[in-house]
């Protein structure tokens, strides 16, 4: 987190939302995922997924719109609270994993237009901006899209690039969902992703078996993270940080 901290810019990355309302809440807000087999052999329950990273609304409560800014400056812990307190929880690390194996096999997600032909999209992550930006902002670089498009063309935002978003571990983590021990090389946190790190817009990952106990897993990359963010970008954070380029994306049952 040492590269991202020293992008933070106090003006533009706080979060603003909408009212919190059950609108907010509703099945506009999110992407319906369906039961997914990770290449593992791995079984992924269906599961709606949030179309964009969650906002905080004027009530201090989750909130959801394509025009807001995404909430950041918020510790691991309490972005689990307010997706609970919401009806919600925190995308899970299995879910994030599922998600992103999709988003490789779509075509429209790759520069060159054909699964494995150029890049998959890596979201805003050329330091054209100084600060989380809302869904719907368009970079004037066309390779900084920030959409990407799942089956049956459903379109969601900031997988890649924007900001990292937290995933709750139940891979290898603790009833908390802090990672429990160590990231090993087999672990499907890693061999979910179909290229290796920094190849074909991948982002970056540890080469595995590191000790991260205590760590709160963080995906996708930020504004300024270079070709460190992609789809499969992988790392962590200590719990008790709130930092500006760390939000976190809710998902409720099919």
């Amino acid at each position: 987190m040492a590269q991202a901290a020293a992008a933070l810019n106090d003006n533009d990355e706080r979060a603003t939302g909408a009212d919190t309302n059950p609108g907010q809440l509703s099945d506009e807000h999110f992407v319906s995922i369906p039961e997914t087999t990770l290449p593992d052999g791995t079984v992924v329950p269906a599961f709606k997924y949030g179309r964009y990273p969650a906002s905080k609304g004027v009530d201090g409560a989750v909130a959801h719109s394509i025009s807001a800014k995404p909430w950041v400056r918020i510790k691991f812990a309490d972005a689990v609270a307010a997706c609970d307190a919401a009806g919600l929880q925190l995308a899970r690390e299995t879910q994030e994993l599922a998600v992103r194996h999709l988003i490789c096999q779509q075509p429209e997600n790759w520069s060159g237009g054909e699964v494995g032909v150029g890049h998959v999209f890596q979201g805003l992550h050329r330091g054209t901006v100084s600060g989380a930006q809302a869904a719907d902002y368009v970079s004037p670089n066309a390779d900084e899209r920030s959409y990407h498009v799942l089956p049956g063309g459903e379109r969601v935002y900031g997988v890649a690039g924007n900001i990292f978003t937290y995933a709750f571990d139940d891979v290898q983590g603790a009833p908390s969902g802090f990672v429990a021990g160590r990231v090993r090389e087999d672990s499907i946190s890693l061999t979910t992703a179909p290229f290796p790190a920094y190849e074909k817009g991948m982002g970056h990952r540890t080469d595995g078996d590191v000790n991260w106990s205590g760590g709160a897993l963080i995906r996708g990359g930020f504004w300024g993270g270079g070709d460190y963010a992609g789809v499969f970008r992988l790392g962590y954070t200590a719990p008790v940080d709130a930092s500006g380029v760390v939000g976190f994306r809710c998902t409720k049952p099919q």
